[in-house]
């Protein structure tokens, strides 16, 4: 059975940057596509970037576009979201999600927590 388990979050203040990592076992994220997303209290959950598990191409969200950055390392079968120049609206539980192809996510980690404040 395949996990996915996020790491990285954290305080940090605005301006500042932070790198989540979500690491698979159990499935080859080679042959995943892989979403990250994000939950605030209140707030529905929000698609923010994706990464094919085949030719490697990448959507984002407007709302982090030109901030956020996600890359795949297969050799460590892990894929990393680098965010920087963060704002307090980023606050959130950031979610990773592993699926075979964008929308239909099979996989989902169990979150971690990032809180952008002063």
């Amino acid at each position: 059975q395949g996990e996915l388990v996020e790491s990285g979050g954290g305080l940090v203040q605005p301006g500042g940057s932070l790198r989540l990592s979500c690491a698979a076992s159990g499935l080859d994220l080679d042959y995943y596509d892989i979403g990250w997303f994000r939950q605030a209290p209140g707030k529905e959950r929000e698609g923010l970037t994706c990464i094919s598990g085949g030719d490697g191409s990448t959507l984002y969200a407007d709302s982090v576009k030109g901030r956020f950055t996600i890359s795949r390392d297969n050799a460590k079968n892990t894929v990393y979201l680098q965010m920087n120049n963060l704002k307090p609206e980023d606050t959130a539980v950031y979610y990773c999600a592993a699926g075979p192809a964008r929308g239909y996510w099979d996989y989902w980690g169990q979150g971690t927590q990032v809180t952008v404040s002063s």
